[in-house]
């Protein structure tokens, strides 16, 4: 695929954001929490056998930073379909803006509920050889699941094993909020509160500093991580890992949610790799949820949700304008995981459109996120892989968005992609990514 890069501009862009910008919650001891829950999906082999592929679960951060509120009804199929779906993506928009306003009058909620993370590792690493293993930490974009990086991960490692450097990726770990996936199986009616990003950086903020294991390793874990103690946190908060050289790499959505943590807490990774990321700048006026984010929400709430068979859900896909552009691979795996059985002998989708397009309201996040990525350590490198199929009038956006941070940062435009780079151009990613940690991190061992 052809590419090319944005040269900084002369001028720095000036923040855009009405309102004033907010913290992350603190993360708070947990509660006694309930027993923990089964895994909604059977075990299933990775594509290539040269890693192991397990799933877990940990639980997320409490209290959220919203509170419950009831979950809307999908309109029904039919004539009025259209004008239903507009209504209820108007009702949204206004408890956000309630939300945002602080009119709900509600607490935060301190109800349970879990994230989902499948671990991919080396089987063939050594965990006696002292090294720091690369780890990478993937997050996916709004209405997907965690084995949408599969294909990607897959070129990733056949780019790694065709290379003739030493540098490996040791482990990674492909996150999936509470609302997405298999967690929006294993949450079911609890999943009631408002999606906050924010939250979703604290979760995997949590999951960073007190789930995972200290060191790569191909030892089998359990289903549900240990939590390990305060004094091991406090010592990653303060220094980083000694044993991982942790890369986040965020797609979308997933994007702003790792910028998010790492402006918050910069010693957690080394370096970041946004993909087309949700770090966006408010338009200047008007309001929070424009005019550009409600077709979003309608066809999240008017999409297909069921199919007869998984055969007739994949010549349904396929047959779709948005999926023509999608690489096979990435169309197969959709279908595979994220979809699944109902109780009516059906197949639908994991994550109810309803709460897809709820995601998509969660707007002031990413200006915020757009106003604050310069304040993120000049230590933690940026690189940033950006679509170069995009609308009249975003070049502007993009170009500005990949400078806002000028430092120790670089980006890259892939031509002949769209937005959603991880679903059309996998081996493209792949390649990009492995060439982006062979450059770091060879400099870097050849530097100690």
């Amino acid at each position: 695929m052809k590419t090319f890069s944005y040269p900084r501009p002369e001028h720095s862009a000036q923040r855009r954001c009405p309102r004033p910008l907010r913290d992350l919650l603190p993360l708070e001891p947990l509660p006694e929490l309930p027993a923990p829950p089964p895994l909604s999906s059977p075990p299933r082999t990775f594509s290539d056998p040269s890693y192991i592929l397990t799933t877990h679960l940990v639980p997320v951060a409490l209290p959220r930073s919203t509170p419950e509120v009831p979950q809307p009804d999908t309109p029904a199929r039919g004539p009025v379909a259209n004008a239903a779906a507009i209504s209820l993506a108007r009702e949204m928009i206004a408890l956000r803006d309630r939300y945002w306003d602080g009119k709900l009058d509600l607490p935060n909620s301190t109800k349970p509920l879990w994230a989902c993370v499948n671990r991919y590792v080396r089987r063939d690493l050594n965990d006696a050889d002292g090294s720091k293993g690369i780890t990478l930490v993937l997050t996916h974009a709004n209405g997907y699941h965690k084995e949408i990086w599969e294909p990607t991960i897959l070129h990733m490692i056949h780019a790694q094993r065709n290379s003739s450097s030493d540098i490996r990726v040791d482990e990674i770990w492909s996150w999936e909020p509470w609302n997405h996936g298999d967690a929006a199986l294993i949450n079911g009616r609890d999943a009631t509160c408002l999606f906050d990003g924010r939250d979703n950086a604290r979760d995997i903020l949590q999951f960073i500093l007190y789930y995972l294991p200290s060191q790569p390793s191909s030892a089998a874990l359990p289903v549900h991580l240990e939590r390990l103690p305060e004094s091991v946190a406090a010592s990653r908060r303060s220094r980083g890992f000694e044993g991982r050289q942790l890369v986040g790499v965020g797609h979308s959505l997933g994007g702003c949610s790792i910028a998010r943590l790492a402006i918050a807490e910069p010693t957690v990774f080394s370096s970041l790799i946004l993909v087309e990321a949700g770090i966006v700048a408010y338009p200047g006026s008007g309001p929070l949820v424009d005019k550009r984010t409600v077709p979003y929400l309608v066809y999240a709430i008017k999409r297909e949700s069921w199919w007869p068979s998984r055969e007739e859900a994949r010549r349904a896909l396929s047959a779709s304008p948005f999926f023509s552009t999608w690489d096979t691979d990435a169309l197969s795996i959709y279908v595979e995981c994220g979809l699944c059985d109902d109780l009516n002998g059906r197949i639908t989708l994991k994550m109810p459109g309803t709460q897809e397009a709820m995601t998509y309201t969660d707007m002031l996040t990413m200006y915020e996120a757009w106003d604050m990525i310069d304040t993120l350590d000049e230590g933690v490198e940026i690189r940033w892989i950006l679509a170069g199929k995009i609308g009249k009038g975003e070049e502007w956006f993009r170009e500005t968005t990949s400078w806002r941070r000028p430092m120790n940062c670089s980006n890259v435009v892939f031509t002949e992609a769209g937005h959603l780079i991880v679903m059309e151009a996998p081996e493209d990613l792949g390649k990009e990514l492995f060439a982006f940690v062979e450059r770091k991190y060879s400099s870097l061992q050849s530097k100690l």
